[in-house]
């Protein structure tokens, strides 16, 4: 069975894009595990000195949970027309240390906006390429929360339906894929 790190790039605890990991992994259930990572806020602000020091506790958790990981699904927020600033902490602390680099990922943004984060998703994909992953499909949410019931539990088919061919896409890109390193 296939593992996965999903990352919602919103400390929110209401969060759209944390409820649609959480119905990512009910949806894979059967056919992979998913992780759902917490420490976003636990990770202190990126210092090149303090990684080439002593990481803490929380940067060396993140990068064993990304380095064992058989790939990655973010969803995230746009704030100001960007991705998340703990986000993209989180990645700053893995520039440096390789964990990202051919690591399979699948990158979400979902919004209330009609754009559905499209800058914020863009911004991802900008980063994660400098990272090195193996960008496999993207895609973005418009008007999430029509798409969810008051539960924050998705409810449209048509996404529920896209969602669900790009975790076939991931599973197969990662079955047939052999990395250059």
């Amino acid at each position: 069975m296939k593992t996965f790190v999903a990352i919602s790039g919103s400390l929110k605890s209401t969060s759209t894009n944390t409820s649609i990991l959480k119905f990512i992994i009910k949806l894979a259930s059967h056919t992979a595990n998913i992780e759902l990572y917490l420490g976003l806020d636990d990770l202190p602000h990126f210092s090149p000195e303090r990684d080439s020091e002593n990481p803490s506790e929380a940067v060396e958790n993140l990068r064993k949970k990304i380095k064992n990981a058989d790939g990655v699904i973010f969803c995230t927020p746009e704030y100001a027309f960007n991705l998340p600033g703990v986000l993209k902490n989180a990645l700053d602390w893995c520039v440096s240390s390789g964990e990202f680099n051919e690591k399979p990922v699948l990158v979400l943004s979902a919004s209330p906006l009609n754009t559905g984060g499209e800058k914020a998703l863009a911004s991802l994909q900008m980063t994660l390429t400098a990272l090195g992953t193996k960008q496999v499909a993207a895609y973005s949410i418009a008007n999430v929360n029509s798409k969810m019931n008051s539960h924050k539990e998705l409810t449209d088919s048509e996404t529920i339906a896209v969602l669900e061919g790009l975790l076939s896409k991931l599973d197969k890109f990662i079955e047939n894929y052999t990395p250059e390193y």
